[in-house]
């Protein structure tokens, strides 16, 4: 009877490590989403007003629509980049932050 407590106090420790290094993953993880948020924002921005000063320029129908085109095409072009990219570092948190829980269940005592 002992040893299951042991056992299952061992375990409890051990889960409440696993957790703990999970939300350090979680943490770390996460400021590198929001630098990436961040800087796809920014060159958004930069981009659009780049785009502006063009269209501010423009003397005729045809150059103001082709401006307008190539913006459309590369922000949809760097959104689906930015939207894989984001892809990759969720699924790779979600991986990291099972990391420490792994083999864990099957240290988990059973019922006698």
């Amino acid at each position: 009877m002992n040893q299951q407590i042991e056992n299952a106090q061992k375990v409890g420790k051990e889960g409440m490590d696993a957790m703990l290094r999970s939300f350090g993953t979680l943490s770390k993880s996460s400021q590198a989403i929001a630098v990436e948020a961040a800087d796809f924002a920014k060159q958004s921005f930069e981009l659009g007003t780049a785009t502006l000063e063009k269209l501010a320029g423009v003397r005729s129908l045809d150059k103001a629509v082709e401006i307008q085109t190539e913006y459309v095409k590369t922000s949809f072009e760097r959104l689906a980049a930015q939207s894989a990219k984001m892809t990759e570092l969720y699924t790779a948190l979600a991986k990291d932050m099972m990391k420490p829980y792994e083999g864990l269940v099957q240290k988990v005592p059973t019922a006698a």
